[in-house]
């Protein structure tokens, strides 16, 4: 069942954008801590963990919002799509964590806001001017002067992050579908739900037929603090990312994602020992930069006009 959309107000999209920055400043977290447990735990399991955690941590928070239980064949449909597409951004990633430093992957990773902004335009009619298409791309340059990935120097793995991206940019294109009218809470309680599904199957397959990328094993004290840290993070960024793409349009939000590389490479260098040099903090002025008119270009939209919506599922 659809109803027409109201469209969101300026200090919606307002809140929609602090929101978002909040979201991807947090992310790199996630990465760090299964960085530090990859090294012993399949990313597999340090995945099914992660969204078993998100579902038992928001299972009672929908419980007591009264919405958990608000479905349709058409919304679980949705919402298994949703978690099979976490889980895969999930394994992609953190496998490449493995051999790759946190920055390296993120700065493949963010071709993910420029395939968002274009699935925007085709798929939810979203307006986009050339301003924020080069504000991507610009982005996106920037990322490559923090860290210039070379599929030469790590091999067929630097495709992982791409996939990751692809996948992940899907996720937030149902999510755009799916916020409007369900609550954030529960919509990541069936994602996490869905996730834990699916790669709890993989660990079973892995353990069943024998391979080694799949098979579980029983962490350490040291290793299930990571985890544990990598699924609090992890909750936590999903659900203000959930507010934020039910506040403002995704294609407004797309270019904000490449704040991240500033936060990874500030965290990698505090735990990893990996400062950035004069190139690579000249590109983080670039993300930054691109990020900021972002929001000054929104604001200047704002007092004309107000992005138009999808329809409501």
């Amino acid at each position: 069942m659809t109803t027409s959309a109201i469209p969101p107000l300026r200090n919606e999209i307002g809140l929609g954008l602090f929101l978002m920055v909040l979201s991807v400043l947090i992310s790199p977290v996630i990465d760090i801590f299964a960085k530090l447990a990859v090294t012993a735990v399949p990313a597999t399991e340090i995945t099914f963990v992660r969204l078993l955690f998100q579902m038992i941590v928001l299972g009672p928070i929908g419980l007591m919002r009264g919405t958990l239980f608000d479905l349709t064949w058409r919304k679980t449909g949705l919402h298994a799509a949703r978690g099979v597409l976490m889980a895969v951004t999930m394994i992609s990633f953190v496998t490449t964590l493995a051999v790759m430093e946190v920055a390296d992957a993120i700065a493949i990773f963010f071709v993910e806001p420029i395939i968002l902004t274009i699935l925007g335009a085709i798929v939810l009619k979203e307006t986009i001017g050339w301003r924020r298409y080069t504000a991507c791309g610009v982005g996106f340059f920037g990322s490559l002067l923090v860290i210039q990935p070379s599929l030469q120097e790590v091999g067929p793995i630097a495709l992982l992050p791409v996939v990751a991206a692809f996948s992940l940019a899907l996720f937030f294109l149902l999510t755009r579908l799916v916020s409007q009218k369900e609550d954030p809470w529960s919509m990541q309680f069936h994602a996490g739900f869905w996730g834990a599904v699916f790669t709890g199957l993989l660990l079973l397959a892995g353990h069943e037929l024998d391979i080694a990328m799949l098979q579980p094993v029983v962490p350490d004290l040291e290793n299930t603090l990571y985890i544990a840290g990598a699924a609090v993070a992890a909750t936590v960024s999903g659900v203000l990312g959930v507010y934020a793409y039910r506040a403002a349009p995704a294609s407004t939000l797309a270019p904000l994602q490449y704040l991240e590389i500033v936060s990874a490479t500030i965290l990698g260098w505090w735990v990893f020992g990996h400062l950035p040099d004069a190139v690579k903090w000249l590109g983080i002025a670039i993300i930054v930069s691109s990020g900021l008119y972002v929001i000054w270009r929104e604001r200047q939209i704002g007092r004309t006009t107000v992005p138009s919506l999808p329809p409501v599922i």
